[in-house]
C-alpha cells in the first residue's frame, strides 16, 4: 500500500512539474514574431517612427489568449432579448445608478448642458458598460488585441486598426505597452472606449489636462461627446412602442436599424405608434425577442446613435429602458 501510495505521489509531482514548465515556456517571449506581427511592426515603424526594437520586445512578450475567441464567438448581446435585459435591468443596478447619478450629478448636468445629451442616457449607459466603474475589465489590453488582430480572421482588420491606436494612445500618454487593462475585446476604462474611440471622442472633463477614462468625470464628458458626435438630437424621444397586427414585417425589418422611413409611412404599412411621435421623423422597424414573443417598437435617430456605441439591438433597449427608469425613479423620489 505505501509502495502504491509513493508511486501515485510520484507521478503527481510528475504531473506538476510538467505543466509548471509548460507554463513557464508559454510566459517566455518568443524569439521570433509570426510574419504579420513582424509586418504590423515594420508597418508602426515607418508610419508613426516607433522603435522597432521596443515594439518586438513588446510583442514577444504577448500572449494568445483563446478564451478572447471563443467570447467574440458568442457575445452576451445575442442572447434573446428577454434574457439579456433580465442580466442588466436589475434592483441592484438601479439603485446603483441612482446612487452614481446623485454622486456625480454636478458633472452629469454640466455634460447635459455642454452636449445636450440627457445625463440618464450618460448614467444608463456607464451602468451598461462598466456597472458605473466597478468593472472595468482585468485583461491585458496588448495581449487582447493581439490576439484578436492576429487570430480572428473575421475582424482581424478591425482589431489591427484598434491595436495600432492604442499604441498611439500609449505612448501619447506615457502608458507602459503591457500595463493597461481593460476588456477582452481591448475596451479601456469607465466607459469602455476602444482605442480609435478614446483618441476621437474622450475629452478632460474635469480640467487637470489629462483625458483619463479611469476618472468619473472624464468619462461622463466623454460618453456625452460621443453621442452628440455621432448625432444626439436634444429632446428627441428614443423608441416608440407600436402595434403591428397581421401586418407582414419582413421586408421592413430586413432595411436595417438605420431610420430611413417616416413614420407616417410606417402607419401606412400597418405599424401603428402607441405613443405621439413626430409624423415626418424617420425612423426603423425594431424588434425584439420578450418570453412570450416578439416585441416591436419604432427605432429613431436617438436609438441609432446607441447603436454607434454598440451595434445590438439588445444593448441599445437596455440602455434606453436604464435610462427610463433612472430618470422616472429620481424624479419621483424628489420633494
Amino acid at each position: 500500500m505505501r509502495l502504491l501510495q509513493c508511486l501515485k505521489w510520484r507521478f503527481f509531482a510528475g504531473v506538476l512539474l510538467a505543466v509548471a514548465v509548460q507554463a513557464g515556456h508559454a510566459a517566455a517571449p518568443r524569439a521570433e514574431l509570426a510574419p504579420e506581427a513582424q509586418a504590423f511592426v515594420l508597418e508602426m515603424v515607418e508610419r508613426h517612427g516607433f522603435s522597432r526594437t521596443a515594439l518586438e520586445r513588446a510583442f514577444r512578450e504577448t500572449k494568445v489568449i483563446p478564451s478572447i475567441i471563443r467570447a467574440m464567438d458568442a457575445p452576451s448581446t445575442a442572447l434573446p432579448w428577454h434574457e439579456f435585459r433580465a442580466r442588466h435591468i436589475t434592483d441592484v443596478r438601479i439603485e446603483a445608478g441612482l446612487k452614481f447619478w446623485n454622486e456625480h450629478a454636478a458633472a452629469l448636468e454640466r455634460a447635459a448642458t455642454k452636449y445636450q445629451v440627457p445625463p440618464e442616457i450618460i448614467v444608463a449607459t456607464i451602468g451598461i458598460e462598466t456597472i458605473f466603474g466597478r468593472r472595468t475589465g482585468n485583461v491585458n489590453v496588448l495581449d487582447a488585441l493581439t490576439t484578436l488582430a492576429f487570430n480572428y480572421p473575421r475582424r482581424a482588420d478591425f482589431f489591427r486598426g484598434e491595436l495600432e491606436q492604442f499604441l498611439l494612445l500609449a505612448r501619447e500618454n506615457g502608458w507602459k505597452l503591457n500595463a493597461v487593462k481593460g476588456s477582452f475585446a481591448g475596451a479601456i476604462g469607465v466607459p469602455q472606449f476602444m482605442p480609435s474611440s478614446y483618441r476621437k471622442y474622450s475629452v478632460d472633463f474635469d480640467g487637470n489636462g489629462r483625458r483619463d477614462l479611469r476618472q468619473v468625470d472624464d468619462a461622463i464628458g466623454s460618453v456625452a461627446s460621443y453621442y452628440r458626435h455621432f448625432g444626439w438630437l436634444s429632446g428627441a424621444p428614443v423608441i416608440v412602442p407600436v402595434e403591428v397586427g397581421d401586418t407582414t414585417l419582413d421586408a421592413m425589418l430586413a432595411e436595417g436599424i438605420a431610420p430611413h422611413m417616416p413614420v407616417t409611412e410606417f402607419r401606412k404599412r400597418g405599424v401603428a405608434p402607441l405613443e405621439s411621435v413626430a409624423e415626418d421623423a424617420k425612423a426603423a422597424l425594431i424588434g425584439a425577442q420578450a418570453e412570450t414573443g416578439m416585441r416591436y417598437w419604432l427605432g429613431l435617430n436617438n436609438f441609432y446613435v446607441i447603436t454607434r456605441y454598440n451595434r445590438s439591438i439588445n444593448y441599445a433597449l437596455v440602455v434606453q429602458e436604464l435610462a427610463a427608469t433612472l430618470s422616472h425613479r429620481r424624479t419621483s423620489v424628489r420633494p
